[in-house]
């Protein structure tokens, strides 16, 4: 089951890759500063997938607005996030779950991705957001089980005005 709203979010650490190199991400860096936006997806260079961080990236002076870090997470390890990020111009900082730990701890990870493609794949992020505020109590969430599915990003945008 994902967490629910008035939940305190477990705090985490992510490597990101940048142009400067690997780079570490904490939840609780944001604590007291901003809201954060977590948009958890199954992985990169999928059809969706690169929709949804296109359409986020395209519109991400929104979130700035609203006192939103966004952050995508993945269980693709950062080197291939940022290949993806360059080959479809992302500017969503992508955070590797590489361990899928972070999936677990929000309840939003498949037992099986895909298995009637048989993949064996556990552990893969449904796609799923959560918006995390200043204190770091979860106001948000929202999670799918059709990995087609958006989230509602009109209704992510009210709830960050909200708490603005």
């Amino acid at each position: 089951m994902p967490l629910t709203v008035g939940t305190k979010a477990p705090d985490f650490s992510l490597s990101t890759k940048t142009a400067d190199g690997p780079k570490q991400i904490k939840l609780s860096d944001n604590f007291g500063k901003k809201n954060t936006l977590l948009l958890f997806f199954p992985m990169a260079f999928t059809g969706t997938c690169t929709t949804e961080m296109c359409e986020v990236s395209g519109g991400l002076n929104a979130y700035t607005n609203l006192n939103a870090a966004v952050y995508g997470i993945s269980g693709d390890n950062p080197f291939a996030q940022e290949a993806w990020a360059q080959k479809e111009k992302i500017t969503v900082p992508l955070l590797s779950d590489y361990e899928h730990k972070v999936a677990k701890d929000y309840g939003v990870m498949y037992d099986s991705f895909l298995p009637q493609m048989n993949l064996g794949m556990g552990g893969v992020p449904k796609r799923s957001a959560f918006i995390i505020d200043k204190n770091g109590v979860i106001q948000y969430a929202e999670s799918n089980d059709d990995a087609r599915r958006l989230p509602n990003f009109n209704g992510i945008k009210a709830k960050l005005a909200e708490l603005k």
